[in-house]
């Protein structure tokens, strides 16, 4: 390892070590790539909870029945369905980046140990051909941006379908 920044990486050598310096790097290595999948995990679960409440939230806007009259208070829905789905968004983006900088970790970790699985198989996604290699969380962020859209478009239609609007024009 050449790079300076390895040298906060791994800062000992098999001379300056007690232990078994290799089994220790290993020991470490796989608590480190199961801290890994924990933070996808948190994501995963994070993601399926704002996404029923921005479903619950679309919902409400159907349970609302037409001609009733809708106060500013209905306004608050879409407000809100709006601001789940930004919150949403920026979770995603916050796990994909702490993801991103522990396999940058790991990549590196693998430099001392005999074989680097996780830096081959994402070069061998790569470098695919017939399709290539999408992020799960590049998709994944398409999911707040839909609802931000249904969310404003429902605002819309709760605005001109209010009292506001003809309040406005009268």
């Amino acid at each position: 390892m050449s790079d300076p920044q390895d040298e906060d990486l791994v800062y000992k050598t098999k001379e300056t070590y007690d232990g078994s310096l290799t089994a220790d790097i290993l020991e470490q290595y796989k608590m480190y790539v199961q801290s890994a999948e924990n933070v996808s995990s948190r994501r995963i679960a994070t993601s399926r909870y704002l996404l029923t409440l921005s479903a619950a939230l679309l919902a409400v806007y159907g349970i609302q029945l037409p001609g009733l009259n809708q106060g500013y208070w209905t306004l608050t829905v879409p407000v809100a369905g709006i601001a789940v789905s930004i919150l949403w968004y920026r979770l995603i983006q916050s796990h994909r980046n702490l993801n991103t900088v522990k396999f940058q970790i790991i990549h590196k970790l693998e430099e001392r140990l005999p074989v680097a699985l996780y830096k081959h198989e994402w070069q061998m996604a790569g470098q695919r051909r017939d399709r290539p290699y999408t992020e799960a969380t590049r998709i994944e962020m398409l999911l707040p941006i839909l609802f931000v859209g249904l969310h404003g478009l429902a605002f819309i239609l709760m605005l001109v379908n209010t009292d506001i609007v003809v309040g406005i024009f009268l």
